[in-house]
C-alpha cells in the first residue's frame, strides 16, 4: 500500500512563503492498493494537481472516498480534470451518506451561481455504490472499516487494512467533544489500535481550542495522546489550519515529540505535507 498526499490544509486553501513546506491544498489523499487499485480520499483542492498526474499516467478508473462533504473538502472536485472524459469511471462510496446526499452536494457545488458547468453535464461515468454501506468491505486486496466521526453534520473515518499493514485516517474529528453521531475516545482507541499509520486531525492548540470547542476539530494535544494509547507506530498530524504557518507547524511537531518521549515511546511523528508518500 502506498499513500500520498495531495492536499492537507483545513478549512480553506493558503498560499505564500509561509506555506511552502507543508503545502496549502485542502484534503486529497491517493492510495495505491498491492494490485494497483486507485482509492481517493476526499475532494478537497489538492485533487486537482492529482487529476493531471492521473491523466498523465492514463489511469481513469478510480475508488472515492469522501470523510463529509464540507466545503474544504469538496471544493476540487469540478477541477477533477478526468471528470470530463468519457472513458473515465468513478465509483463513489455511498455510505454513511445515501448516494442522494452525496449528488445533492456535488450537484450543488456545481451548478448557478457557484459554478458554470453543472453535474449532469460531466462525461465521465460516476457509480454510487450502496454495498459500501457495510461498517466492513472490501476493494480489491484492501479491507475498509469505518466508523463514524465526531463533527458538525458528522462524517466518516477509514482503516485500511491489506496483508497485516493498517492505515487510519480520521480528518475532521473532534476527540474533545462527542457530536451528534460520533463516538468516545475509548471507540477510537479500539478502531486505531495497533494501526501501523494514525493520520489525525490536529488543527488546534489547546489555547486555540477554547475557542473553537465544538467546531469539530481536535487539538494535536489530545491527537498525540490517541496515538500513544493505541501504540500506532507512526503518527501523522492533519487538516492543518489555515493560518499555520510551516515554522509554526515545525514547533508544534517539536512538541509533540517531546510528548512521546516523556512517554518513553519510540513512535514516529510528522507533520503531514503536500506530495509526502508513505509505504507500507
Amino acid at each position: 500500500m502506498i499513500i500520498r498526499c495531495w492536499g492537507c490544509r483545513g478549512s480553506v486553501p493558503v498560499s505564500g512563503r509561509e506555506y511552502v513546506k507543508y503545502g496549502g491544498d485542502t484534503t486529497c489523499f491517493e492510495i495505491r492498493t498491492d494490485d494497483d487499485q486507485i482509492i481517493i480520499l476526499d475532494a478537497g483542492s489538492g485533487i486537482r494537481r492529482l487529476g493531471n498526474e492521473l491523466m498523465t499516467q492514463g489511469r481513469f478508473e478510480y475508488n472515492v472516498f469522501f470523510t463529509h462533504t464540507h466545503w474544504d473538502h469538496i471544493l476540487g472536485f469540478p477541477f477533477f480534470k478526468p471528470l470530463f472524459i468519457p472513458n473515465t469511471k468513478i465509483n463513489i462510496a455511498g455510505c454513511p451518506f445515501s448516494e442522494k446526499y452525496i449528488h445533492k452536494a456535488l450537484s450543488s457545488a456545481m451548478s448557478p451561481p457557484y459554478f458554470p458547468v453543472k453535474l449532469e453535464q460531466i462525461r465521465a461515468d460516476l457509480r454510487y455504490n450502496a454495498n459500501d454501506c457495510n461498517d466492513i468491505f472490501t476493494i480489491g486486496t484492501v479491507k475498509i472499516t469505518t466508523i463514524r466521526l465526531s463533527h458538525p453534520n458528522q462524517g466518516i473515518g477509514y482503516k485500511f487494512t491489506e496483508g497485516d499493514k493498517s492505515f487510519v485516517f480520521l480528518t475532521d474529528n473532534e476527540l474533545g467533544f462527542i457530536h451528534k453521531g460520533g463516538k468516545t475516545i475509548d471507540d477510537y482507541l479500539r478502531f486505531t489500535e495497533g494501526a501501523d499509520i494514525l493520520l489525525h486531525d490536529s488543527e488546534y492548540s489547546a489555547q486555540e481550542y477554547k475557542m473553537t470547542k465544538m467546531w469539530g476539530h481536535s487539538t494535536y494535544n489530545d491527537s498525540v495522546e490517541l496515538a500513544l494509547r493505541a501504540g500506532v507506530k507512526k503518527f501523522g498530524l492533519i487538516h492543518h489550519n489555515q493560518d499555520r504557518s510551516d515554522d509554526a507547524l515545525d514547533k508544534i511537531v517539536s512538541e509533540c515529540r517531546d510528548i512521546i518521549k516523556k512517554n518513553n515511546s519510540d513512535m514516529e511523528c510528522f507533520a503531514v505535507a503536500t506530495f509526502a508518500e508513505i509505504k507500507l
